[in-house]
């Protein structure tokens, strides 16, 4: 299936993307198959965007392989404050279940290299209404994204930078930490720059504050990823 173009895909392969998502522990087979017919593949590369704001929110996305950012860009300057960073099996675009107006708030981009399924809103607005399950997931992880959104939101009020840093890294090492023989390896590329988007400060400013933990033990580099060498340190951040 990963060897096939997008184009090529079949149902049953649509099908087999959808089972293997975050939510699709509570499709009946029934709701599994009427998804995995209205819905269609896309491939995307490495920074290609998704979709912008303002454009039509007439659909949810699934990650069936590679990761998408979350983000707004400034129409001025183009400077860009990541929200967040999702991987294969999360479900994305859920602003057109809700939105006053069918226009996308923000923005979502090709992390890297990405397969994404495309569902209609109202194909999954029925399907919410015929299952129990799949409606419930759906708010609760509306509601876990509020309260990370909120949280950030105090973290930027309340917190030096170093502190939004190591809170960063603790949350990323829980979410895609991978155990290593000497610490957490954080599977995923975070480039100096993405970091500062995410917890609004400079590229150079990150990149003090990295090797300053490097120096000190906490942290090292590998392959363009972050090790946690001592994840305790950043517990009470």
């Amino acid at each position: 299936m990963l060897q096939k173009r997008a184009c090529d895909l079949t149902v049953e392969d649509l099908a087999a993307y959808l089972r293997q998502s975050d939510f699709g522990k509570y499709l009946d087979e029934d709701l599994l198959a009427r998804f995995a017919e209205k819905s269609f593949a896309v491939d995307y590369r490495r920074r290609r965007f998704i979709y912008s704001a303002n454009d039509p929110a007439d659909s949810l996305y699934v990650i069936a392989r590679g990761r998408v950012k979350l983000c707004r860009v400034e129409d001025l300057t183009g400077r860009e404050a990541v929200i967040d960073i999702l991987s294969a099996g999360s479900l994305f675009g859920e602003s057109a279940l809700y939105a006053a107006e069918p226009k996308r708030e923000k923005c979502a981009v090709a992390y890297e290299s990405a397969r994404l399924l495309k569902i209609p809103v109202g194909d999954f607005k029925k399907g919410m209404a015929e299952n129990r399950e799949l409606y419930d997931y759906t708010f609760r992880l509306i509601g876990q994204r509020l309260a990370r959104a909120e949280r950030l939101v105090a973290d930027f009020a309340l917190d030096a930078i170093s502190a939004r840093l190591e809170k960063l890294l603790l949350e990323f090492s829980k979410r895609y930490g991978v155990p290593e023989t000497d610490g957490v390896l954080i599977d995923i590329s975070l480039p100096h720059r993405e970091i500062a988007s995410i917890i609004g400060s400079t590229r150079e400013s990150i990149t003090v504050r990295l090797n300053a933990m490097r120096r000190d033990g906490i942290i090292d580099f590998v392959n363009r990823k972050i090790l946690i060498k001592r994840p305790e340190s950043l517990a009470t951040a």
